[in-house]
């Protein structure tokens, strides 16, 4: 097998060297499409239901056709075991629905199956670095807008990347987006989770942000050992006063900020729980 896997949904296998997409796809010229990111540990994908459900509800967002949830698992399913059959190693998997050819035609679904970043190890073993930005809307926008497609996992992702160069160019790792009012929103690719005591708070999606499928694990594998958790608002000030904050996501699982804005975060020895609760998480996962 090559680096990479690339399966379409009618179950074909397609070499990852040659090109795919037609040149007027409506991914590549309009960003006009979903998709989900999911860990492969173990010879599975995990998370699978909750990332089918969340690409059925921005496929909804967008009016794209309903997706066959089983014909996705049945490719998912195929991928991975054409990945498992040279390596061992974690890897992303990653589905992708467009609208399809500006000229007509059925929507474009595929999954590929590639190598973990190099970035994702440094960042579940060192923690990474943070810098706030203004995202420029309202907590209420998303309810007064909903053309805007927040909490809607587009392929649209410009302004997510252009943020994160802006984040390396000032010396940091990631980004942490604020609302017009100066609540905690989200990262460009992770939710973000703090942790006090025995709590667990991250912001809630009503605020127009995506609803993490990582987290959602965590605050179930959490709430059965004893902790709380909770969603609601979140102020900058509340992550410097958290015993440890996390930016949790799909493929990176936890990554620990170390600091936002140059304030170091988070209290020596705090958060080693946290971490192994989200690895918890994903083993469950994983097993389902």
């Amino acid at each position: 097998m090559a680096d990479s896997v690339v399966v379409t949904l009618d179950g074909r296998v397609h070499d990852a060297g040659q090109p795919l997409l037609f040149a007027d796809d409506l991914a590549a010229v309009r960003g006009d499409g979903v998709f989900e990111t999911l860990l492969v540990r173990g010879g599975a994908a995990c998370a699978v239901e909750l990332h089918l459900a969340r690409l059925a509800a921005s496929a909804a967002a967008l009016e794209l056709p309903a997706p066959d949830l089983d014909e996705w698992r049945t490719v998912i399913d195929k991928s991975v075991g054409l990945w498992t059959e040279d390596s061992v190693d974690e890897a992303v998997l990653r589905l992708v629905l467009s609208r399809g050819r500006e000229s007509g035609g059925e929507p474009t679904a595929f999954v590929t199956v590639g190598p973990l970043p190099e970035r994702v190890r440094t960042a579940r073993a060192n923690g990474v670095s943070v810098i706030t930005l203004d995202r420029g809307y309202s907590v209420e926008f998303s309810s007064t807008a909903p053309w805007q497609l927040a909490g809607a996992k587009t392929l649209s992702y410009a302004t997510n990347m252009a943020a994160l160069r802006h984040a390396s160019a000032q010396g940091a790792d990631d980004v942490i987006y604020l609302s017009s009012e100066g609540r905690v929103l989200e990262g460009p690719r992770s939710t973000v989770v703090l942790a006090r005591g025995t709590t667990l708070v991250t912001p809630s999606v009503e605020q127009g942000i995506l609803a993490g499928t990582t987290v959602a694990g965590l605050f179930h594998v959490a709430e059965d050992v004893g902790w709380t958790c909770e969603r609601g608002h979140v102020y900058p000030a509340d992550l410097i006063a958290a015993d440890s904050v996390w930016l949790v996501s799909s493929v990176t699982l936890a990554a620990r900020v170390t600091a936002m804005n140059g304030v170091v975060l988070g209290r020596p020895g705090s958060g080693e729980q946290v971490s192994e609760m989200v690895d918890r998480a994903v083993e469950v996962a994983a097993a389902r």
